[in-house]
This record gives C-alpha cells, structure tokens and sequence, in this order.
C-alpha cells in the first residue's frame, strides 16, 4: 500500500479513490434534464386526444423540477447570517480586565464545584465571570468556554445580584 504525502509532509497510508460527491446543483441539474426527457417521451408515446392534459401535468413537473432547482441554488448562493455577538469593549490603561475585574467573584459559592471530581478549572470560571459583565449569555458560556450549566447559572445569577 503506497503512503500519501500531506501538506505537511506527514505520511498517510493510501485509502484508494474517494467518492466523487455531486454537488446539489448537479444533482438538480440531472434531475431537471430527466424529468424532461421523461416528459418528452411520455408526450411522444402519449394518443393525440390525450395529449393536451397530459402536457398540462408534464408542465406541472416541469415547474416543480425548476422550482427545486432555484431552491437549491438560492441556498448555496444566499451568503449566511451573521450572528450578533455583544461587542468588546475598549482595552483600557490595564488592559481588556483591569485589576477590578474579579470584584464580587461568588468563590465561596463556586467552591463546591471546584472539589468535585470533574471540576471546571477556577480560570475558566474567573474568565466566563469576566464574559458575564461584558454581556454574553449562560448558553454562550457553556458552549464556548465548556463549562458546567450550573456553574455558569450560578455566575450569572451572582453578576445579577451585584447589579
């Protein structure tokens, strides 16, 4: 078995071709000219009495396959949302935190957390205390800094009551 090179020169053992995947635009494109070509047939095989309503129903399937074609492309084309995050503050003399920063830090009531087995490290608790007065959220914490919802609940609960 033959080693692939990387870009960085590492080794890595030969897996064989990948899978070509189609994009969704191909795959509506195919979709689009089968559809057609079916209906083209369809309306060949079709009694000359019979064909006005069955080119109404072909028309039909022809507007479906066009409209998912312009789904698919909208939505690969439409840029994404951005998502609104509180802004940072300005850094001042001492800095983004200044010597002022942990006042108020619940330590006491976070001292249980910090003794269980799988305990959140006191940093990451001084830092999402510092991401609470800055105005993020307790999900945004927990997500971001992965730490405990209840540990984060109990900041957030604490800068609440400090206000």
């Amino acid at each position: 078995m033959a080693a692939m090179r990387t870009a960085r020169g590492r080794g890595v053992p030969d897996r064989g071709a990948a899978p070509r995947r189609w994009s969704p635009e191909i795959a509506a494109t195919l979709l689009v000219i089968a559809v057609g070509a079916a209906e083209v047939a369809v309306l060949r095989l079709a009694p000359p009495d019979g064909r006005p309503v069955i080119s109404a129903g072909l028309l039909g399937g022809a507007l479906a396959a066009l409209l998912l074609f312009a789904a698919v492309w909208r939505r690969r084309h439409t840029p994404a949302r951005e998502v609104h995050h509180p802004a940072l503050p300005e850094a001042g003399p001492d800095g983004w935190f200044g010597a002022d920063a942990l006042e108020g830090f619940p330590m006491e009531e976070l001292r249980p957390l910090l003794r269980a087995p799988d305990a959140p490290d006191l940093s990451q608790l001084q830092t999402a205390w510092i991401l609470v007065h800055h105005g993020h959220d307790a999900p945004w914490i927990c997500h971001h800094l992965d730490l405990p919802p209840a540990a984060v609940r109990l900041l957030v609960d604490a800068a609440r009551q400090r206000q």
